[in-house]
Formats: structure tokens, sequence, C-alpha cells
């Protein structure tokens, strides 16, 4: 096991970023959408945060929620905003984009990777829902990824794990692979240790209550899955949260931070 590990971090705010660097996060993935696994931000909260944290930060380039396959538009949209999160300060960028068959969409990936450069540019949970994860870990090497986030192709990196690990034994540090998905402070150990990987990620994330007093209870602005009207999800770094697992690893130097929550972002 390594000695020492890197936690990513998913948020989707200001009070989200400041929380996870607050609770030892070493680096963040900025997102709207959680509910939907991340969809891209605003260019003003990547500003705003910029701001408020020193933690780098990469941005999630996700037109729309569902699948990742897209369409000409997309493409366009997609492109227009990996140069605005460019001009506006992100230290890197999470895309991902697979074929009709579930391949690594080789052709589009080197084009977006053309306009990403020179930032580090992370494959994102696409990669669970590959035909071939083996074939498409070489795809992802070759293209020039410098990480990809996955599960295992399974609903949690703890179900995906053993896949996890092959794909760790695949890498040979060709390319990061970073397990997300689940991840808590009751099985982070395994996970850890089970993998070998230096790199995690979570949402972190506790439930806050509404500052609301007036409540219309009879409305909702989301589909039947959102989240409660009256209820906000963020990156809590005190002890009800965020907070600090250690663990007597390499000889009791290294600590990790995790939340006590599910970790399921893309």
């Amino acid at each position: 096991m390594a000695d020492s590990f890197l936690m990513e971090v998913c948020v989707d705010s200001v009070e989200s970023a400041v929380n996870a660097e607050r609770g030892g996060a070493s680096r963040l993935e900025l997102c709207s959408s959680l509910l939907e696994g991340g969809l891209t931000p605003s260019i003003g909260l990547l500003h705003i945060v910029k701001q408020y944290v020193k933690i780098p930060v990469y941005v999630m380039i996700r037109p729309r929620g569902g699948d990742f396959l897209y369409s000409d538009s997309e493409v366009e949209v997609m492109k227009k905003d990996i140069e605005l999160m460019k001009l506006n300060g992100a230290d890197g960028l999470v895309l991902g984009a697979l074929t009709e068959d579930g391949r690594v969409d080789t052709e589009l990936c080197l084009e977006l990777l053309a306009a990403t450069r020179p930032l580090p540019v992370t494959f994102h949970r696409a990669f669970d829902m590959v035909h071939d994860p083996t074939v498409a870990l070489e795809t992802l090497v070759s293209l020039g990824f410098q990480r990809v986030l996955t599960s295992g192709c399974e609903s949690s990196a703890l179900e995906g794990l053993p896949l996890i690990k092959r794909l760790m034994d695949q890498a040979k540090d060709r390319i990061s692979i970073m397990p997300g998905g689940g991840i808590t402070e009751r099985n982070l150990q395994r996970i850890l240790e089970g993998s070998g990987a230096q790199e995690f990620h979570c949402s972190a994330r506790s439930s806050k209550e509404s500052a609301m007093k007036f409540r219309n209870t009879s409305v909702s602005m989301g589909a039947s899955f959102s989240a409660p009207e009256y209820g906000l999800k963020v990156a809590d770094s005190s002890a009800s949260g965020l907070y600090t697992c250690a663990y007597n690893v390499g000889g009791g130097n290294s600590l990790y931070t995790c939340s006590r929550g599910a970790c399921s972002s893309l």
C-alpha cells in the first residue's frame, strides 16, 4: 500500500469547496447537479471557488445527464465550456465520451484533449459503462489521459474492488486509477489495502436544513428523484461530516480524510 494518499472531493457549491479544503481535501472536482452524477458548473461558480480555495480545482465537462454518447451540438458545447473554463482558472478538467457500442470514443476524446492542453485531464465514470474495461484502459493510456475515475464497473468501489485491483496492475503507473463510488469510513481501509491506489474520490456530503422559514410544500422544483426542496447537501468539514480517518500505514504517517456519507459522483 502507498505511504500517502490524495483525496479528491467533488463539490457543487462555494460552501462545499471551502469545507472540503478545510477537511483535508487535496483536490476538488467542481460540478453542478451532483444528483445527476455531476454536470458542467457555471463560470461564476468556478470564478468564486477559485477566490476561496488554494487547492487545485478540476472542472467537470458534461453538458447533460444520462449516457455519454454526444450529438454534434453537445460536442460544440463541450468545446466551448473547455475554452471558458481554461480562461477562468481551471487547474484541470474531467470528461469522457463513449461510442454507441460502449467503447471509448477515441476520435472525440482526441478533439477534446487537444482543446484542453496544457491542462491535465481525468476520464470520469463513463469508464464504468464501457463494454471492455481492459481495452478501454489501454485506449485512455494511448490518448494521454492522466487518470481515470472508476468504481470498477460496479455500483460501488467496494463491489468493484477486484476489477480496480486488476486495472491497477494493468496500468503500471502509465495512468492513475482513482477509485470512487460508495466510499465511507467503514470500507475505506479495505479499498486502500485491496487496490493499492494512491488517489481516491468522494462527495463527502452531509445534509443541511434550508434556512427558509416560509415553505410551500405543495411545489417541487425538480423531478421525482430530486433532493428535498428544503434540504441541501454540502461537503462538511465538521465531525458530523468530513472527518479524519487515520491508519497505521507506512509507520503511521498516512492521514486520510473521508466522508461519513457515500461518495458517488462521476
